[in-house]
C-alpha cells in the first residue's frame, strides 16, 4: 500500500521527498508492537515485511553518494535501521554498517548523530555464545574509516561535545579491541586534546564520561598486548591531569584518580618517581572532604601500596601518619567506613612490618572506639575481615596479644560477642576466605585457645566456622539500624561515577596459598591433634553438634587426614 508513496518520491525527488518521509513514519508506527531502549523494536507487526521494506526503500537512501542530500530521508533511513535492528537479519545489518560509517560525515547534526547512535547500538547486539553479533573480523574492512569518521564528526559544527559520537567511539574501541592498537598513538593525542578543551568548562557530563571510558579502553587494550607502553600513556596524559588537579576541576578529579589507578596498577616494576611526587598531595584533607573523591582516591592509594609500599616506607616514611589519618577519618564515617577498611587492609598486606609496628595498637584502639560509639552491620563485617587478615599476616598469637594488650581478656570478648555470633553475615568469596583462614589460625595456632579460659570458646568458634562454610549467608539487619543517620554533607558535591573500563579485578590477598579453606582446616586440626593427642577429639565430642561434626568428617576425608 505504501510502496507507491515511496516510488512517487523518485519522480520528482526535490518536491516529493515528503511523501516517502510520511510512508516511513507510517511503516514505523504500524510495525511497532513493543519497544525498549536497549533492543529497539522487540515485537513487530507480522503484516509488515520489515526486511523487504529495508531492501526496497531504505537502502536506496543509505547508499546515496551525497550524504548531505535529503537529510530528513537519510535520518529516517538511519532511524529505521536503529529501531528495527533486532528484527532485521544480520546480513542486512552488515550491509548497513559501512553506509552508516559514511553518514558520520554528513553536515546535518541530526543525521551524523543518528549514524553514531545507530552504530553504537549495533555494536552492543548479542550474537551466539553471548558474543557480539557483529565481530571485529567483520568490521576489519571498515575499521580505519570508522575511526577516522567518528573523530572527524567531533569537528563538525554543533558536535564538538556530542555524547552520541563519543559513546560510539567508546563502543567501537570496546568491540574492535586489539584491532585499534596501531591507531592508538594518533587517537590518544586527539582524545587528550579534547580532554584539555572540555576541562576548561565541563558542561556535558555524559560526553565527559564516555571520553574517560575511551581513554581507559585505549590504555587497557594497548597495555594488554605490551605493558611497557604504559609510559607513553602517562607521558600523554599527565600534563593534562596535572592541569586538572591544579585547577581543581571538580567534575574531572574523580575520573583522573581512576585513570591514574589503572595506569599504576599496570606497572610491573617499582613505582615511578612521577607518582611518588604526587603522593603527599593525595593525603591533603581538602581532597577527602568531597564524597565523590573518596572511592577513586582509596583505590589510588591501594595501588600505591601494592606497587610501592617499600618505597613509601623508605623515602616517604614521614607520610605514614598522614596515610593513617585518612584511615581515621574514613572509619569515623558510617557512609565511608568500608573504604577505610579497604585502605587499612592494603596497609596491613603490603607495608613492611617494621614501618607500621608503632601504629598497630592505636589502629585497634580507633576501631574499638568506633565499635562502642556506632556498631553497624557493615562496620562489623569489615572489622571481621580486617582482624582475620591481620591474623593471616602476623599470626594468631600476635592478634591475641594485641587485643589483650589493650584490655585484659579483650580477645575472648571479641570472639564471643562479635566473631562467633556475626561471622555468618560476612559476604563475598574473598572476604569469606580471609575469615575462614584467619579463624583456622586462631583455632589451631594460638596456644591461648587450648590452655586458658579462652578454651571454652574453641568449639563455638569451630562451629561458627563450619557454619560460614555450609550455612546460607545471614543478611538480616538489626531493626534499629534503619534509623541510623548517614552524614549529610553540606553544599554541592560532585558524585562519584565509576568508569566501567577502569574496573579492577577483585584482589585475593591469600591467593593460591590456600585454594580450599576446608582442606586447610582439616590439615590444621590434624597438625594440632598430633601435637596434643586426644585433646581435639575430646573437645569435638563434648560440644560440637552432630551436623557440624558430620561436615567436619567430610573435610577430614577430603584431606586424607584424621584426628588423634
Amino acid at each position: 500500500v505504501l510502496s507507491p508513496f515511496c516510488r512517487h518520491r523518485h519522480s520528482n525527488p526535490g518536491v516529493n521527498w515528503k511523501h516517502k518521509d510520511a510512508a516511513i513514519y507510517l511503516v514505523t508506527s504500524l510495525a511497532s508492537k513493543a519497544q525498549t531502549a536497549k533492543h529497539g523494536i522487540t515485537q513487530a507487526n507480522e503484516l509488515v515485511n520489515l526486511t523487504e521494506f529495508f531492501v526496497n526503500h531504505i537502502l536506496i537512501d543509505l547508499k546515496s553518494q551525497n550524504v548531505n542530500e535529503f537529510p530528513v530521508l537519510k535520518a529516517d533511513a538511519i532511524k529505521y535501521v536503529m529501531i528495527f535492528r533486532s528484527q532485521l537479519p544480520k546480513e542486512q545489518l552488515l550491509q548497513a554498517v559501512p553506509l552508516l560509517v559514511a553518514h558520520l560525515q554528513a553536515e546535518s547534526t541530526v543525521e551524523h548523530t543518528y549514524a553514531a547512535h545507530a552504530l553504537e547500538r549495533l555494536f552492543t547486539m548479542r550474537g551466539p555464545n553471548n558474543s557480539t553479533l557483529i565481530t571485529p573480523a567483520e568490521m576489519a574492512p571498515f575499521t580505519e574509516q570508522l575511526l577516522n569518521n567518528l573523530f572527524k564528526a567531533l569537528a563538525l559544527p554543533g558536535s564538538s561535545e556530542n555524547e552520541y559520537i563519543m559513546k560510539a567511539i567508546m563502543r567501537s574501541f570496546s568491540l574492535l579491541q586489539e584491532a585499534i592498537v596501531s591507531y592508538i598513538p594518533t587517537l590518544i593525542g586527539q582524545l587528550t586534546h579534547k580532554l584539555l578543551l572540555v576541562s576548561k568548562n565541563p558542561s556535558k557530563p555524559h560526553f565527559n564520561h564516555y571520553l574517560f571510558e575511551s581513554l581507559c579502553l585505549s590504555i587497557r587494550i594497548t597495555c594488554k598486548a605490551n605493558t611497557t607502553t604504559v609510559g607513553s600513556f602517562e607521558e600523554a596524559l599527565f600534563p593534562v591531569f596535572t592541569e586538572i588537579l591544579q585547577n581543581d576541576v571538580q567534575e574531572f578529579v574523580p575520573y583522573v584518580f581512576q585513570v591514574m589507578s589503572l595506569l599504576l596498577e599496570i606497572h610491573t616494576s617499582s613505582i615511578p618517581n612521577s607518582y611518588m611526587a604526587l603522593f603527599p598531595h593525595l593525603l591533603q584533607p581538602v581532597l577527602w572532604e568531597r564524597t565523590g573523591n573518596i572511592p577513586p582516591l582509596v583505590r589510588l592509594l591501594q595501588a600505591y601500596l601494592e606497587k610501592g609500599a617499600a618505597t613509601i616506607a623508605s623515602s616517604a616514611a614521614d607520610k605514614i601518619p598522614g596515610l593513617l589519618g585518612v584511615f581515621q577519618k574514613l572509619i569515623a564515617s558510617k557512609a565511608n567506613d568500608h573504604q577505610g577498611f579497604y585502605l587499612m587492609n592494603s596497609i596491613i598486606e603490603h607495608m613492611p612490618t617494621e614501618s607500621i609496628v608503632q601504629y598497630r595498637k592505636q589502629i585497634f584502639i580507633l576501631l574499638f572506639q568506633r565499635l562502642q560509639s556506632s556498631k553497624t552491620t557493615k562496620f562489623i563485617k569489615s572489622f571481621m575481615v580486617f582482624i582475620n587478615l591481620y591474623g593471616v599476616k602476623y599470626g594468631a598469637i600476635a592478634l591475641q596479644e594485641i587485643f589483650d594488650s589493650i584490655q585484659p581478656k579483650m580477645f575472648g570478648m571479641v570472639l564471643e560477642k562479635i566473631v562467633i555470633p556475626e561471622v555468618q553475615k560476612v559476604s563475598g568469596p574473598v572476604e569469606k576466605k580471609i575469615c575462614a583462614v584467619g579463624i583456622t589460625k586462631i583455632l589451631t595456632e594460638c596456644p591461648a585457645m587450648i590452655d586458658t579460659e579462652y578454651t571454652k570458646l574453641w568449639t563455638p568458634l569451630l562451629q561458627a566456622l563450619i557454619g560460614l562454610f555450609e550455612l546460607p549467608e545471614d543478611d538480616s539487619i538489626p531493626d534499629d539500624e534503619h534509623f541510623i543517620d548517614i552524614e549529610d554533607t553540606p553544599g554541592y558535591q560532585t558524585a562519584f561515577s565509576q568508569l566501567a573500563f577502569a574496573g579492577k579485578k577483585e584482589h585475593d590477598p591469600i591467593g593460591e596459598v590456600v585454594s580450599n579453606p576446608k582442606i586447610l582446616l582439616a590439615q590444621s586440626l590434624h597438625k594440632l591433634s598430633t601435637a596434643c593427642p586426644g585433646r581435639v577429639p575430646s573437645m569435638l565430642s563434648t560440644s560440637l553438634n552432630a551436623e557440624a561434626l558430620q561436615y567436619l568428617q567430610g573435610y577430614l576425608q577430603a584431606a586424607s587426614v584424621q584426628l588423634v
